[in-house]
């Protein structure tokens, strides 16, 4: 086996435990699915494993994500980029991003609704950046309650109490990137920062 070949296989293990965090499920949930057992695939994603196409087709069809996007490999002569929206907790991710590992950058789409929810924030690891493209989005982080209408931005430990939702009830759309702890956007600032400091409600 050639080195090119090595390095894609070597690279197809953290793509995928990558890919299974960011939809939020378990080896458990993967095996049930695709009818891989646990082991098998927690070897595929620590490396130990070597990837073949009989455990890859059903885990692409698991992900629902094209073959190719599981091993890196490159559209020939496409140009174009195939994005997947994903629903989850009644908004709208798109992913802009592709690689394992450090910054994702994704559209998140929160949709109008007749009466505003009511907060319930959430904590888990990692760091967030965010702009504000269209509407009016409410912040909530810790103990403070802010309002960022288009153009404003804010970044933040998600460790932090937080939540996201919109104002007045309209769609918003926003631009977030998001890391793991270490890996962060640098717009300045540890809160929150918008070219207009945002808003308290």
């Amino acid at each position: 086996m050639d080195r090119g070949t090595e390095d894609v296989l070597g690279a197809v293990g953290p793509r995928l435990r990558a890919l299974r965090r960011q939809r939020g499920v378990t080896l458990a949930d993967i095996a049930a699915t695709t009818g891989i057992s646990e082991s098998t695939l927690s070897r595929l994603e620590s490396g130990q494993r070597k990837a073949t196409l009989e455990l890859l087709l059903p885990l692409a069809r698991a992900y629902d994500v094209p073959l190719y996007d599981l091993v890196g490999a490159p559209r020939t002569g496409d140009p174009r980029i195939h994005l997947k929206p994903v629903q989850r907790f009644g908004m709208t991710f798109v992913p802009l991003s592709r690689q394992p590992g450090g910054v994702h950058a994704f559209k998140m789409i929160i949709p109008a609704r007749p009466e505003p929810l009511e907060p319930t924030p959430q904590t888990h690891e990692g760091f967030e950046w965010l702009y504000v493209l269209s509407g009016h989005l409410r912040l909530v982080l810790g103990e403070r309650d802010l309002t960022l209408p288009p153009g404003e931005a804010a970044e933040f430990d998600t460790s932090v109490p937080h939540w996201l939702g919109s104002y007045d009830g309209g769609a918003v759309e926003l631009l977030v990137l998001f890391g793991m702890q270490g890996v962060r956007a640098h717009v300045g600032g540890d809160a929150v920062t918008s070219p207009r400091g945002g808003r308290p409600r």
